[in-house]
């Protein structure tokens, strides 16, 4: 990439996106393109299209889509599937029609099958049964893979996919319903503080291994794989370790200074029992994460603090 290039990141307002625009402009790059939801609706065909065609970016990162936590995923099966399905049918196509030829899509580390074997190396892809909670959203990224995979064999295209573990950071999203596990215990630790409780419930057993990385890690591989000109298989972007949830929780709860105990519901569900990316791949071009879990977790949480004010 050069740095007068023109860089269209689709979904600039979102954790990874703004980390991507972050990323982008602290190199130097002075021409990213950036659209809201009013501006340009992702879900309607002819405005992509359009905006495409006249733009003509000449690199695009797709990081736009829905998303959210165990709970929300399992509760809106059909807006997760069609959503996700449309957002990237359309840049990715439009994409092709406006004449791009670098492309990055971002997918998730939920296209593994739930009991592949640990680490998850990208080959295991399509070799085994999903994780029955976020199914539809796995099928759609799947989907935005194989589509990229497509333009390249019958187009000569270089849209790339790339594969985040667990993410969080800058613009998370911190909706107790809809969020992910580790902004969740975020603003659950920081509740429970504020009013004095004497314990924390965490869904689930505790027991469930997952790995994080902070979202501006992922930004950094990202724009180092484009400006190398990476234009090979999917890539997973991961740590290479991870913890327990209960770990986890226990580490939240020390950067937020929350006071009580941890107890764990049962009832609720733990998803997939171990998801650890193999980033061999990612390691052989050149790039490793650099962020530290705890580090991480005190920057997420001065956004939250700074985002959600008492």
């Amino acid at each position: 990439m050069k740095l007068q290039s023109k860089i269209f990141v689709a979904g600039h307002r979102g954790m990874v996106g703004s980390a991507l625009v972050r990323r982008l402009q602290a190199a130097g790059y002075t021409n990213v393109v950036t659209r809201g939801r009013q501006e340009l609706d992702l879900l309607n065909q002819q405005a992509v299209h359009a905006f495409l065609q006249t733009e003509k970016p000449d690199y695009l990162f797709i990081a736009a889509a829905k998303v959210g936590g165990i709970h929300a995923n399992n509760t809106y099966r059909a807006d997760f599937l069609y959503q996700n399905l449309v957002i990237e049918a359309n840049l990715i196509h439009g994409a092709h029609l406006a004449g791009v030829q670098r492309l990055m899509f971002l997918g998730s580390s939920c296209i593994y099958p739930k009991l592949a074997p640990q680490p998850l190396k990208e080959d295991c892809l399509l070799t085994g049964p999903l994780e029955p909670t976020n199914e539809p959203y796995a099928i759609a990224k799947i989907a935005g893979i194989k589509l990229c995979e497509a333009y390249n064999h019958q187009y000569g295209r270089q849209y790339v996919s790339v594969m985040p573990t667990n993410l969080y950071g800058p613009n998370d999203n911190y909706d107790l319903n809809n969020s992910h596990v580790l902004p969740a215990l975020i603003r659950k630790a920081h509740e429970a503080k504020l009013r004095g409780d004497a314990e924390l419930v965490v869904w689930g057993t505790g027991t469930p291994m997952r790995e994080f990385l902070y979202a501006d890690d992922l930004a950094d591989a990202c724009v180092h794989l484009m400006e190398q000109g990476y234009d090979g298989p999917l890539v997973n972007i991961g740590t290479g370790t991870d913890i327990t949830i209960r770990e986890l929780a226990e580490t939240v709860v020390k950067v937020v200074g929350f006071g009580g105990k941890l107890t764990f519901d049962t009832s609720k569900p733990d998803g997939t029992p171990r998801k650890l990316m193999d980033v061999s791949r990612l390691g052989s071009l050149g790039w490793r994460a650099t962020t530290g879990l705890q580090e991480g977790i005190a920057k997420a949480y001065q956004d939250f603090l700074a985002r959600h004010p008492a």
